[in-house]
C-alpha cells in the first residue's frame, strides 16, 4: 500500500492520461471502423477493394510499428505536427478500426438480405439504408465483441509508453527512477487496469441484455 500512497502524484495523473487516451481512441475507432465496414459492403468495386486493402494491411502489422511510424516517421513528411500523445491516438485508431471494421461488417451481415431490398423498394439509397435499417441492428447484434475490442484497445494504451507518452504503463520505469519496489507497483498498475476493464465488462453484460437479437 505504501508504494501507491507514496506514489500518488504518478498513479492519478498517468491512469487519467490513459482513460483519456483510450476514449478518444475509442471514439474515433467507432467512427472510422464503421466507416471502414460502409466501404466494404459498398456496391461500389473500388470501395469495397480499398477498405479490404486497408482491412488486410493495417491488422497484419503490428501495433508497434503502427506506434513507430506516426511518432518517428509521420513528422518527417510535414504535413500536421503531432504531440505524442495525439500521435498516439492516431495510431491506436488506425489500427483499432480495422478491427472494429470487421465487427461491424459481422453485424452487417446477420441482418436479413430481404430488410434491404424492402429499403430499395420504398426508393431508399445505399446510405439511407445503411443508416436507417442495417446498422442500428448490426450494432446491436455485434454489441458484445465491440466492448472485446474496446477492452483489448485499453489494454494496448499502455504501448504508448515506449513512446513518451505518460500514461500508466510508464509507471514502471518512473518507479525505477525513485528506488521503489517495481514489481509492487505493477501489481497496483494490472489492479487499476482490472477495475476498468471491469467497467467494460459491465457495459457490455448490459448491452447485452438490453440490446439482446431474438434469433
Amino acid at each position: 500500500m505504501n508504494v501507491l500512497l507514496d506514489n500518488l502524484d504518478l498513479y492519478g495523473p498517468f491512469f487519467l492520461t490513459t482513460i483519456e487516451l483510450f476514449l478518444w481512441s475509442a471514439v474515433g475507432s467507432l467512427i472510422f471502423g464503421t466507416i471502414l465496414a460502409m466501404l466494404r459492403v459498398s456496391p461500389v468495386l473500388a470501395f469495397r477493394a480499398a477498405g479490404t486493402t486497408y482491412v488486410t494491411l493495417i491488422r497484419n502489422t503490428p501495433l508497434t510499428l503502427v506506434f513507430a511510424f506516426f511518432v518517428f516517421a509521420y513528422p518527417l513528411l510535414d504535413i500536421v505536427k503531432l504531440s505524442f500523445f495525439n500521435a498516439a491516438i492516431v495510431a491506436l485508431i488506425v489500427y483499432t478500426s480495422a478491427f472494429i471494421c470487421e465487427v461491424v461488417r459481422s453485424g452487417i451481415n446477420t441482418v436479413p438480405v430481404g430488410q434491404a431490398e424492402a429499403g430499395r423498394a420504398l426508393g431508399l439509397t445505399f446510405g439511407q439504408i445503411l443508416g436507417q435499417i442495417v446498422l442500428p441492428q448490426a450494432l446491436r447484434s455485434v454489441a458484445p465483441p465491440l466492448i472485446s475490442t474496446l477492452i483489448a484497445l485499453l489494454k494496448n494504451t499502455t504501448i504508448a509508453a515506449g513512446f513518451s507518452v505518460a500514461e500508466a504503463g510508464a509507471i514502471r520505469s518512473y518507479l525505477s527512477e525513485r528506488g521503489d519496489n517495481q514489481l509492487i507497483g505493477l501489481l497496483w498498475v494490472a489492479l487499476g487496469f482490472i477495475i476498468l476493464v471491469a467497467v467494460l465488462s459491465f457495459i457490455q453484460r448490459s448491452l447485452e441484455k438490453r440490446w439482446s437479437v431474438a434469433r
